[in-house]
């Protein structure tokens, strides 16, 4: 095994890898991960802050909104040009880079006095965030070696699934203890240390800057992904996709990526090498994978808005309920890892995914009072089915790649992922919007925003905060009411994200049950340029 291991490191044609992971890959994935706590935790944490900033910038929900969507926005533009800027830069400097920008623009948006500076900081944080991800994968997989790809993969994905439960629980806290600027300064000390540690834990960039950059692509794409995107997150605003805010972009943005499409496929190396999808093992993983993301992320981000408006709990309190999903997803992610080198994928996603469909289940069934001790089992049995399919899926789809086309393998799953879940997100959304806007209304109130009268549901939402609410003439009847209607309709808006999970059975049996010989190895053993850590 030294032996092996001795010759890998050198940058010999060996194909003898080590089994298990060293201190050196571990040192690669420790900026990995750093990287990617940041900007996944980063979401989720300015989500619980969206009522703070209402209240600070005197704005209208849709319009704080967008301190989400314009990260999201900047991600999708980013993430496409991250492929070629890997191979041309370097992933090193290019990482580092991200670093930076995602770093800097968390200071900036702890500084801002307006909505409007806040969005715009925004969106500076995500050019480099967006770049964080892909990079990462690339990366940790060049370190990894093709034995080794499952296990690595796991280590990315504890703050990928970890991220939407901690950010709550981070967010709540540094608001409640502090103020809402902490949610952004909290990220310089850690990209500061990231951005240390990469210049002394990444291997040197060795490139070869043969390709030319695709200018036609990137008018097309960049800016086709971001007009769909922004149509889409204008859905739950909008409630319907017949709003002009809606169906322009999103016809727009479609016709452009449509065109890059067909136009893909004519230069040597395009923006986005759709030419991948010829590897029938990448491409059932990667439907697999927008399935599934489509299905849980969407759904996911309802789970804490049941505990907060149905249930009353504090923001912290939510984020806490959502704990046993992250400590099921832990104990299941690295024996999944473990599985994904030595058994194909497609004999233990299946059970993963049961397990998955067997806890979301329970949430199609809410009511106001549903016992504690069910939902948070649920979410348990969830957490384990998580931890056992979305790095299987990853490492699936990535582990048949040449070491060429591992940083363009990596870029394409992570922009299917980025679409997955803000078509999802906002697919739930409008579906519990709707069903929320049904709600009876109650004569003689005033929304201070709207200037409609308030319907039973938000009665029901602010008697938590307010406890006046309940003295108004019938007002403990209009509570239950409130109460009851509410959980309805996050009950409805499950049953729809549980047939979603029901559907990512239907890619998942194409998925491989034979084991296949990685690309990757082939590149070793022939004497192709070895893998980043290698030199």
């Amino acid at each position: 095994m030294a032996q092996g291991e001795a010759a890998v490191a050198s940058g010999g044609g060996s194909a003898a890898a080590p089994e298990k992971l060293d201190a050196a890959v571990f040192k690669i994935a420790g900026v990995v991960v750093l990287g990617a706590v940041m900007s996944i935790l980063d979401v989720t944490v300015v989500s619980v802050a969206i009522p703070k900033f209402m209240e600070t910038f005197d704005a209208t929900y849709a319009r704080v909104a967008w301190t989400m969507t314009g990260y999201t926005l900047a991600l999708a533009t980013v993430i496409p040009l991250s492929g070629w800027a890997a191979d041309r830069f370097g992933t090193k400097r290019l990482y580092m880079l991200a670093l930076f920008l995602f770093t800097v623009g968390s200071g900036l948006c702890a500084t801002a006095d307006s909505i409007n500076q806040l969005i715009g900081y925004r969106v500076l944080q995500g050019l480099g965030g967006g770049m964080l991800m892909p990079l990462g994968m690339t990366i940790m997989t060049r370190a990894a070696g093709p034995q080794r790809i499952g296990r690595l993969m796991a280590v990315l994905g504890i703050p990928m699934l970890l991220g939407p439960i901690c950010g709550p629980i981070l967010g709540g806290w540094l608001i409640d203890v502090a103020t809402w600027h902490w949610i952004f300064l909290i990220n310089l000390p850690i990209g500061l240390i990231a951005l240390i540690y990469a210049q002394f834990a990444l291997p040197k960039d060795h490139t070869e800057p043969s390709e030319s950059f695709d200018f036609i692509g990137m008018l097309m794409l960049s800016p086709g992904l971001a007009l769909f995107l922004f149509g889409v997150s204008s859905l739950p605003e909008e409630k319907t996709i017949s709003a002009n805010k809606v169906w322009i972009p999103m016809l727009v943005g479609a016709l452009l990526v449509i065109g890059f499409i067909v136009y893909s496929f004519k230069p040597k190396h395009p923006l986005l090498d759709l030419r991948l999808f010829k590897n029938r093992r990448l491409t059932v993983a990667a439907v697999s994978l927008f399935v599934f993301v489509i299905a849980f992320m969407g759904a996911g981000l309802l789970f804490p808005s049941y505990f907060l408006q149905v249930r009353g709990e504090s923001t912290l309190d939510a984020g806490l309920l959502m704990a046993p999903q992250g400590l099921g997803a832990m104990l299941t992610m690295p024996i999944a890892g473990m599985l994904a080198d030595k058994i194909p994928v497609g004999r233990t996603v299946p059970f993963a995914m049961a397990l998955i469909a067997v806890g979301f289940f329970s949430f199609t069934q809410v009511e106001p009072d549903t016992s504690f001790l069910m939902l948070e089992g649920s979410l348990f049995v969830m957490g384990l089915g998580m931890g056992g399919t979305m790095m299987p899926l990853m490492t699936s789809a990535l582990k048949t790649l040449t070491h060429q086309e591992v940083a363009r393998g990596s870029t394409l799953v992570n922009i299917l992922q980025q679409i997955g879940g803000s078509v999802g997100g906002a697919v739930m959304s409008v579906v519990l919007t709707s069903k929320t806007g049904d709600a009876p209304t109650v004569p003689g109130t005033t929304n201070p925003v709207t200037g409609q009268p308030l319907s039973i549901t938000d009665l029901a939402v602010a008697s938590h905060q307010d406890p006046r609410v309940a003295q108004m003439p019938g007002g403990p009847e209009l509570i239950d009411r409130g109460l009851h209607f509410l959980a309805d309709s996050f009950a409805s808006t499950y049953w729809v994200g549980f047939v979603l999970v029901l559907a990512t059975f239907i890619p998942i049996a194409f998925l491989p049950r034979k084991k296949e010989v990685s690309h990757l190895a082939d590149d070793q053993t022939e004497g192709a340029a070895p893998p980043v850590m290698m030199h």
